[in-house]
This record gives structure tokens, C-alpha cells and sequence, in this order.
């Protein structure tokens, strides 16, 4: 449990974070879409590794206004990612977790979501001076910071490990899935120390 001054120094480093998710609620045509909010509990701007995941899931979307993106939500997805982090020692306060495609998605995810995803990327990179890593879940996730890398003019380079998504519904391999999710974040906490 964090201490009065711990939790106000958290909230302090996602701030500028929670602007960003205000920001991408509206959508271009005017209206407004889900989008929920960082983690205090994260590393907030002072992350070293950023985890990305495809699009808020449906536990996170029925927690509606109080939604934030984090371990500590309930449903298996989020349960198993939590065992891989702490699995694998990356301190819950050297990584920011996130969605590729910041806000909800209806049905299945198309080539301009990504795109639109790729572009929130650049922008949270920018408020990310201190990453060393990234950690893609799932090809959604891959695929839009490989779309970043390859099509931005300017694009920040580091490292970016992929692991298989750790949704129920990518059942196949569950223990492969388990193993390559740690190391994954395992290689991420290590990049720093390179």
C-alpha cells in the first residue's frame, strides 16, 4: 500500500499522461470515445519499459469513468500478465502499461485503427524521456510500433520485444505463452543495465 506523499508522487507522474487520455477521448469527427486512464501504481513518465497491449478489454471498458489501464484489473488477461511481471522482477514503477489503440474498438481492429494508434504512440513517446524498451502483446500491438518505426519521419528508436498476447482466447501453448511473456519482460528490465 502506498503512503500519502508515495501516492501523490504517483499521481504527479501520470498527470501529464492522464492529459494525453483526455485528449485522445475526443475522437476527429467531434465525438467522444472510452478511453480509460494510466496507472498511478505505473512508472508513469519515468518508465524505462512500455508495455502495449491492442485496445482496452472488456473489463477495463465496464469499469467505465474509473478505467484505468493496469495489472490490477480484474479478468485472466490481466491476472496473467501480472504473474509474467512479477515473474520476471521488472519493478511495477519501471513500467508504464498501455494500449496501442488508446480507446475502445467495435469488432475486429482495422488497418486505420492501427494507423490512428501509431499516431498516439509518437505522441506518448514524446512524454517518455527515459525508455528503454518496449514490450508488444499480440500482433496489433507489433504491428503499430512497427508501422511507427517504418513510416515516421523522425522516429525514436529502441528495442521492442514481442510476446504472444496473454488473452484466455489465445489459448494455444498457455505455458509457451507464460514463458516468452517473462522473458519478455525479463529482457526489457534488463536493457537499461546494457
Amino acid at each position: 500500500m502506498s503512503t500519502p506523499d508515495e501516492l501523490a508522487d504517483e499521481v504527479a507522474d501520470v498527470r501529464s499522461l492522464n492529459a494525453l487520455a483526455e485528449a485522445w477521448r475526443t475522437a476527429p469527427d467531434g465525438s467522444r470515445r472510452f478511453v480509460p486512464n494510466f496507472d498511478p501504481r505505473s512508472g508513469g513518465t519515468s518508465s524505462r519499459v512500455l508495455v502495449l497491449m491492442q485496445s482496452p478489454g472488456p473489463q477495463t471498458i465496464a469499469a467505465a469513468h474509473t478505467a484505468i489501464c493496469s495489472e490490477d484489473n480484474p479478468g485472466p488477461t490481466a491476472a496473467a500478465f501480472r504473474a509474467a511481471r512479477i515473474e520476471s522482477g521488472l519493478a511495477r514503477n519501471d513500467y508504464l502499461r498501455w494500449n496501442l489503440i488508446p480507446w475502445e474498438i467495435l469488432g475486429r481492429v482495422r488497418p486505420v485503427d492501427i494507423d490512428e494508434g501509431r499516431h498516439a504512440l509518437e505522441t506518448l513517446l514524446k512524454v517518455l524521456p527515459v525508455l528503454d524498451a518496449i514490450v508488444t502483446y499480440g500482433t496489433a500491438a507489433l504491428d503499430g510500433v512497427m508501422r511507427h518505426l517504418t513510416l515516421d519521419e523522425h522516429p525514436r528508436l529502441v528495442p521492442v520485444i514481442a510476446a504472444p498476447h496473454p488473452s484466455p482466447a489465445n489459448g494455444r501453448h498457455r505455458a509457451e505463452q507464460q514463458r516468452r511473456s517473462v522473458r519478455a519482460l525479463r529482457l526489457a528490465a534488463l536493457t537499461h543495465r546494457l
